[in-house]
């Protein structure tokens, strides 16, 4: 009897709350900025097909982990956003508000715009939205950014194709704040082309942390799993790590000009990733990361642990050598060099960083250390481990 009582309560629950939840029909700015005050867990706000320009959603409503609010295109993909933007598109800074289905093509963003940021939110999603063909006009401009003392916010399913001079998704570490827990998978990142910005950087795919120096020991505990990278040669960095406590998961990487790359931080897990082609495969600095069971295949030098200014966690420097880190049960094939122990010895950072704000030595002079190599299989590699 009770067992029954509480299966009616419960499909009364569900009953009451398809009745409550109201989809609103939208094909404007104005006509979203009519609702979103009032919008309560398990509202529905349907875009209508078409192409829109110039929208700034700030979005601040709450749903529930049982009644999430979802903002979707009336049908996937058929929703284009396009033209300037000089402001962030969807500002959410709510909770469980799910982003589904919405296009951003041939947009061009001015500094300080955003295509979708979340600031500060916990449990949102971005799913199944694609990003293709939109260019940034100042370096270091993301399209998509997650930011601010939220947590376990959720970017999958989506595409970023052939999108120009950017990164395409940050996630953003201050001194102040940063979220916890993101979680970026299943995407698919592909033929992003060199940027164009005099000294090369700003091009990443992922971007994980921005100042490594001074931040580096921040710990988002972000994790990048089951994605592909397919023709991204924006930078030298596909993956930019710069920060502490992240994973980096079973993802597949093919014909990409540029590494996944330990810049800065500590304690990171590297495993399960697929690297096919290109110029690079892992590209090692700082302490106490794990390397393991990756396949690297075609690739000149498959695994770099890099020299630094500076060791350990507190001493600064602008590059930490590489140390205490495991390299294990990786499969290397097909390489000049598999493991290469000591990369970028004495290269002179004179001139090159800001010294007073980054208080370091500019010689990377300082050897990879303590560092575990064992248990790694290498096929036709002419070298197996060089230590410089």
């Amino acid at each position: 009897m009770i067992r029954k009582l509480t299966i009616y309560i419960f499909l009364l629950l569900i009953f009451t709350q398809k009745i409550n939840a109201k989809v609103y029909r939208i094909g404007s700015e104005k006509e979203f900025k009519a609702i979103e005050s009032i919008l309560v867990p398990g509202d529905e706000v349907e875009i209508k097909n078409g192409n829109y320009a110039d929208w700034a959603l700030a979005i601040n409503s709450k749903g529930t982990a049982a009644k999430p609010i979802i903002i979707r295109a009336e049908k996937p993909r058929m929703v284009i956003f396009s033209g300037k933007v000089t402001t962030a598109v969807f500002k959410v800074s709510g909770d469980y508000i799910f982003i589904k289905g919405v296009s951003f093509k041939n947009c061009e963003l001015t500094k300080a715009s955003v295509l979708i940021e979340f600031s500060a939110t916990n449990s949102c999603q971005i799913s199944n939205c694609s990003f293709s063909g939109n260019r940034v006009t100042s370096q270091f401009t993301p399209l998509v950014v997650v930011s601010g003392n939220g947590s376990h916010n959720v970017i999958e399913g989506c595409s970023f194709a052939a999108n120009v001079d950017n990164q395409d998704v940050q996630v953003k570490i201050a001194k102040e704040s940063y979220p916890k827990f993101t979680l970026i998978e299943n995407n698919v990142f592909s033929d992003k082309v060199k940027v164009s910005w005099q000294n090369g950087n700003g091009g990443e795919c992922v971007q994980v942390g921005q100042d490594p120096v001074l931040l580096g020991n921040q710990r988002p505990e972000s994790t990048v799993r089951k994605n592909r990278f397919i023709r991204c040669n924006g930078e030298n960095e596909v993956i930019s790590n710069k920060s502490s406590g992240n994973k980096y998961l079973n993802n597949y990487f093919e014909d990409n000009d540029g590494e996944l790359v330990m810049r800065g931080g500590h304690d990171c897990i590297i495993a399960g990733n697929i690297f096919k082609g290109g110029t690079g495969g892992i590209r090692i600095n700082g302490t106490e990361h794990m390397v393991i069971n990756n396949k690297i295949d075609g690739i000149q030098t498959a695994i770099r642990l890099m020299y630094g200014m500076a060791k350990g966690k507190d001493e600064i420097g602008f590059y930490i050598a590489a140390s205490d880190c495991t390299i294990k049960n990786n499969t290397i094939s097909n390489a000049t060099t598999g493991i290469l122990l000591g990369d970028s010895k004495d290269a002179d950072w004179t001139g090159k960083f800001d010294t007073k704000r980054y208080p370091s030595p500019v010689m990377q002079s300082v050897a990879p250390l303590n560092n575990t190599i064992v248990n790694n299989r290498f096929e036709n590699v002419k070298a197996q481990v060089v230590k410089k």
